[in-house]
C-alpha cells in the first residue's frame, strides 16, 4: 500500500500499489480504467457506466449517488473512485472503505488531467500519460471557428439543466471559438431561465435528452413549440442540435468527450457560419 494526499478529503488516503479489485462509480472514471487496461479488475460500476461496452456487464453497485454499501463491502475493493460535483457526499458517506474522489474537471484541460489523475491512482501512471498524449494530440487538431458564435446548451439529466463558467461543457465551446450564452454566470450548471434565452437569440441550440430515453428530434422540436421557441433564429436557421445516441454525450467528461463531442461541437457549430 502506499500513502497519496486527497485534496477533496483533506488527507493522505492509503491505495494499493496495483489494486486487484476496483469499483469506479464515475462512467468517465470507468472508461478511463478500460482504457489503461483494466478490465477484469473492475468488480463494480454505478448503474450510469456504460462506455465501453464491457462495462455493462459489470456489476452494479448503485447510482450515480447512491450506492447498496453492504453490496459494495461483499465485493472485497482494494480501490474505490468516485468524483466530485453532484457525486461529492457520496465519498464521505462511504468512509471507512478504500475511497479515493477525484475532482470533477472544470475545462478541456481538465478532462485531459483527469485521466493522468487516475492512472496515478490506479498504478498505470505510464499508460495514462500514453493516453493524456493522444487526448493532447486530438483537442490539438480541433479547428476554430471563424466567426464568434453564441450558444445555448440544454441537457435533461431529470429537468432542464444548463452550465455556466466553472463547467468543461462551457469551456469545449469556448476552444472552439464559440460563446455559452451563459458563461458570464459563476456556477458549475444551473437551471436555464427560458426567456433570458428569448432574450439572447442565441445562433445555435444544443440538447442533449435524458439517458437511454426515447425522446427524439421531433420530440425536441414539439418541447421548442411548446416554450414559444419557434421564432429564435437558431430554430428558423435550423441551427438545432441534438446530441447522438442513447448515452450521455455532452454530460460524460471521460477520454470519449476529447475524441468524440469536442469534433462534434464543431462540425456541428461549423454549419451555423
Amino acid at each position: 500500500m502506499i500513502s497519496i494526499f486527497n485534496e477533496v478529503l483533506g488527507k493522505e488516503v492509503k491505495v494499493p500499489e496495483s489494486p486487484k479489485r476496483i469499483i469506479s462509480l464515475s462512467p468517465a472514471i470507468t472508461e478511463t480504467l478500460f482504457m489503461l487496461g483494466f478490465n477484469e479488475e473492475i468488480v463494480g460500476v454505478s448503474a450510469f457506466c456504460a462506455r465501453p461496452k464491457a462495462a455493462k456487464q459489470k456489476r452494479k453497485v448503485g447510482s450515480y449517488n447512491t450506492v447498496r454499501r453492504e453490496l459494495i463491502e461483499s465485493l472485497k475493493p482494494d480501490l474505490i473512485l468516485t468524483i466530485t460535483g453532484y457525486q461529492r457526499p457520496l465519498a464521505f458517506r462511504l468512509e471507512g472503505l478504500p475511497v479515493y474522489p477525484l475532482e470533477l474537471p472544470v475545462s478541456v484541460s481538465g478532462i485531459i488531467d483527469l485521466a493522468s489523475r487516475v492512472g496515478l491512482v490506479s498504478g498505470k501512471a505510464d499508460k495514462a500519460r500514453l493516453l493524456t498524449a493522444s487526448l493532447i494530440r486530438k483537442a490539438g487538431k480541433i479547428k476554430k471557428l471563424k466567426k464568434k458564435l453564441s450558444c445555448y446548451v440544454e441537457i435533461d439529466l431529470g429537468g432542464p439543466v444548463t452550465f455556466g463558467s466553472y463547467s468543461y461543457i462551457t469551456d469545449a465551446i469556448a476552444y472552439i471559438g464559440a460563446k455559452s450564452i451563459y458563461s458570464e454566470s459563476r456556477s458549475e450548471w444551473l437551471q436555464p431561465d427560458m426567456k433570458y434565452v428569448v432574450e439572447a437569440d442565441p445562433d445555435a441550440i444544443i440538447y442533449e435528452a435524458k439517458m437511454y430515453s426515447d425522446f427524439s428530434y421531433n420530440s425536441l422540436l414539439g418541447l421548442i413549440e411548446s416554450r414559444g421557441w419557434a421564432k429564435l433564429k437558431s430554430v428558423r436557421e435550423g441551427h438545432l442540435f441534438m446530441t447522438p445516441g442513447p448515452l450521455d454525450f455532452l454530460a460524460h467528461h471521460g477520454p470519449s468527450f476529447i475524441f468524440e463531442a469536442l469534433p462534434w461541437l464543431y462540425q456541428k457549430l461549423k454549419t451555423c457560419i
